[in-house]
């Protein structure tokens, strides 16, 4: 059932002009063939997984035209490809062959009135609302390159977004529109700006007034498997924002393994990840994963993530399968679940952050469903995970994915023995996995940086047992997991910097028992500030880092200091503050 869109501008059934390649067609279907469905002998899959990667692959084209074909031919169950609600009730519907009618017109305008071409980027910045997703798909079809971020960006973070990637087109709401303005005159290559609103803007394009004056007939650009698809800004723990490229096979081929057999989706199965529209784990599994299954993406548009909300959302609709942070999981633990009734939930799943045993076992005793834990990042897909069939190891993510070879390396990337804790890698020789991130665009010293011997280094410490399975120890680096965001000290001593009151700082985890870990800033102040009141100090701070960067970074935990602990050369040790923090010798 299709119902009126955000801006009402969805207004009449659609009859679908489909133009897909049976060739790439059947490869895909080859790729998923041999692949039996339920991961019940994790060796023999994980020996047997070899996907065939075509030459050329588009997602929209040889996806998502597929299972519209095959709705419309009565092969496919009838469940939405996309099922959107709102705090209001509101909801839009959307089938596979609705989907494409949409993405079409908005693929006519991007190559219409943006006047984008083959691998121009596109800076996408919306909440969780159905243009979101139009976008992404219509990207895929013109062979643009899509740019997504957080609606918590600040003018700062959108300035040097554009700047680094040269972004031709920028897509947002009215939130967003004033910091888009302010700093436009300096982002020359910024040729066209497109409002979702019903409202209009001076120098804006409107969403709902494009689509409504454009042709659904569109054919999709030809892309080659390793044509850039898109790219993710990831923080680091020194320097600006890493721009991370993914190709058209490597998110949309490499995510099968994740829907297939980590989310365990079928074409029945409703999926419901609460991740927000800014980060890869949105693309992994409310675009690319659920949809090489032809699975439903029910999406609820929360302005804040509201756990009663969650709850009450899980009773009222049949969702199946459910993906959130290990945050938000022990979030939900605290209220008394045993007044709701989740009669079609039959898959939990976590990730973006080790989730604390005793979380699992109070879900488990509420609902009677295990959690089923997941580790990758934003350069690759699922890295590892406990998969449905698999014994829980209760503070293990479980095994390696059948698309990668895990190993624990040491600094020069030979492989250590079991039980013995080193860097966590994926080998790339003498093969380099598909899905595995193309590269940190215009930045091949970080690239090259991720490599020793035979393997990429994912920046992580762990173990393996002698069962194989990975156990998480922490960062090699001093990237801060904080309720599934990845936080880099970078930025935050930055901000901090800029305060007059600060004349130096040092930013590491702290734990926390709601978010696993928070940012904490030791501060050495100005001479100046010294007899200022602490408590009101703290405040001041922490507004200003919030006002200078993006919200979520800001450090809930702030300790005044007369000096930090440096190296010979200078270098602040923040492993000495973080191992502090963490009670470790």
């Amino acid at each position: 059932m299709l119902k009126m869109g955000t801006l009402g501008i969805l207004p009449s059934k659609c009859q679908t002009m489909l133009s897909f390649s049976r060739l790439a067609t059947c490869q895909f279907y080859r790729h998923k063939a041999t692949l039996p469905q339920n991961f019940t002998d994790y060796e023999s899959i994980k020996q047997n997984y070899n996907p065939q990667i075509p030459k050329y692959f588009n997602f929209a084209k040889d996806v998502l035209d597929v299972w519209a074909e095959r709705e419309k031919s009565g092969e496919k169950t009838p469940n939405p490809a996309l099922w959107w609600v709102n705090d209001r009730r509101e909801e839009i519907r959307w089938s596979f062959e609705e989907l494409g009618f949409h993405s079409r017109r908005l693929a006519n305008v991007l190559s219409g009135p943006c006047n984008l071409t083959k691998e121009d980027r596109v800076f996408l910045i919306l909440p969780r609302v159905p243009e979101w997703w139009l976008v992404n798909v219509a990207c895929l079809r013109t062979g643009t390159v899509l740019l997504p971020g957080t609606a918590q960006l600040t003018a700062r973070d959108i300035l040097h977004r554009l700047q680094s990637s040269g972004a031709r087109c920028v897509v947002t709401d009215e939130s967003l529109a004033p910091l888009l303005d302010s700093v436009a005159p300096q982002c020359p290559s910024l040729q066209a700006r497109v409002l979702v609103s019903h409202r209009r803007r001076e120098g804006w394009m409107n969403f709902g007034d494009l689509l409504s004056n454009v042709s659904s007939d569109h054919v999709c650009v030809e892309t080659g498997s390793e044509d850039p698809m898109t790219i993710f800004f990831t923080s680091g723990t020194t320097g600006s924002p890493k721009m991370t490229q993914h190709s058209h096979s490597s998110y949309g081929l490499g995510l099968t393994v994740n829907g297939r057999y980590w989310l365990d989706l079928t074409e029945k199965d409703i999926l419901w990840n609460t991740s927000d529209t800014g980060w890869a784990k949105s693309a992994w599994s409310s675009v690319y994963a659920p949809w090489t299954q032809g699975s439903c993406v029910f999406v609820h548009h929360m302005p804040r993530f509201d756990s009663s909300t969650v709850l009450q959302t899980l009773f009222n609709y049949p969702i199946s399968t459910f993906c959130t942070a290990p945050t938000a999981y022990r979030m939900l633990v605290q209220h008394d679940i045993s007044r709701y009734s989740f009669q079609a939930l039959q898959h939990c799943l976590c990730a973006g952050e080790p989730i604390n045993p005793e979380v699992m076992v109070k879900w488990r005793e509420a609902t009677g469903l295990d959690i089923y834990e997941g580790y990758g990042q934003t350069e690759t897909v699922l890295i590892a995970g406990t998969f449905k069939g698999m014994k829980i190891k209760p503070g293990s993510f479980g095994k390696a994915s059948p698309a990668y070879d895990v190993q624990v390396v040491d600094e020069a990337g030979e492989v250590l023995p079991r039980g013995e804790e080193g860097n966590l890698g994926i080998r790339v020789k003498p093969h380099k996995p598909f899905s595995l991130f193309t590269e940190y665009t215009g930045d091949p010293e970080r690239t090259a940086e991720c490599y020793r011997g035979d393997f990429y280094l994912t920046g992580d410490r762990g173990f393996m047992d002698e069962d194989g399975y990975l156990w998480f120890v922490g960062r090699a680096d001093d990237v801060i997991l904080s309720a599934g965001y990845r936080i880099g000290p970078f930025e935050v001593e930055n901000a901090l910097i800029e305060h007059k009151a600060v004349a130096e700082s040092a930013v590491v985890s702290s734990p926390h028992p709601i978010r696993g870990e928070v940012v904490k800033a030791f501060v050495v102040l100005t001479e100046e500030y010294k007899s200022h009141n602490p408590d009101q100090l703290v405040t001041e701070l922490q507004a200003h880092v919030k006002k200078v960067t993006a919200p979520y970074k800001y450090p809930r935990k702030v300790e005044f200091v007369e000096q930090l602990p440096k190296t010979v050369s200078g270098k602040i040790r923040r492993v000495e503050l973080r191992n502090s923090e963490w009670g470790r010798s």
